[in-house]
């Protein structure tokens, strides 16, 4: 092994292939063949560094098999500055090159180190500013007497299974009644479920 690609989404729910076709068009662009690379793939917070595939990526760098780690994007790698710069300066002192794709930026040594802490620091001031844009609407909202927290405690239902099950008594069907009680057809079937038989 030589080049790692790494490839993270936040959620198990998220497609992971639109990172991957980038990433295979940089390697063909570079006349790198696919099957020379070892991927590697999370699907979790990029908030913590625990995540097994950026472990098994860390212990192959460590081993010395890796030269490069190719990434979509930088923030790939992690969300946080502290975490992205340590990594990438550890990375730079053992001469590992990195590259992320659609940001064209190709990282190596000091100055792409610099360059690399510059960059996570501005995304980082990003996240800040729609937090705090956030908060700020929510307490404007609150004073005004609008604020709605639409939030459901964990395990409630917006709507009782019993009046989907007469719903569907009454011959509606589950399309229907997902529209009538504002949730999925995937829930109206969970309620259907609870039906006494």
């Amino acid at each position: 092994m030589s080049i790692a690609a790494y490839i993270r989404v936040s959620s198990t729910g998220q497609n992971a292939s639109g990172q991957r076709a980038e990433i295979e068009r940089w390697l063909d662009g570079q006349a790198i063949a696919v099957e020379d690379v070892v991927w590697f793939e999370d699907k979790k917070t990029g908030k913590t560094l625990d995540r097994p595939g950026f472990d098994a990526m860390q212990k192959a760098v460590f081993m010395g098999e890796v030269k490069t780690v190719v990434v979509w994007r930088l923030d790939r790698l992690s969300r946080s500055q502290v975490d992205g710069i340590n990594t990438l300066a550890d990375w730079c002192e053992k001469g590992i090159r990195f590259v992320s794709v659609t940001q064209q930026f190709d990282f190596n040594g000091t100055l792409g180190r610099t360059i690399a802490g510059l960059l996570w620091g501005i995304a980082e001031m990003g996240l800040e500013a729609i937090k705090d844009r956030q908060a700020a609407g929510i307490a404007a909202a609150k004073k005004r007497g609008v604020y709605q927290n639409n939030s459901r405690p964990k395990g409630t239902t917006k709507a009782k299974p019993d009046r989907a099950i007469a719903l569907r008594e009454q011959g509606i069907r589950p399309g229907e009644i997902a529209k009538m009680l504002g949730v999925s057809r995937g829930t109206v079937y969970r309620y259907l479920g609870t039906a006494k038989p």
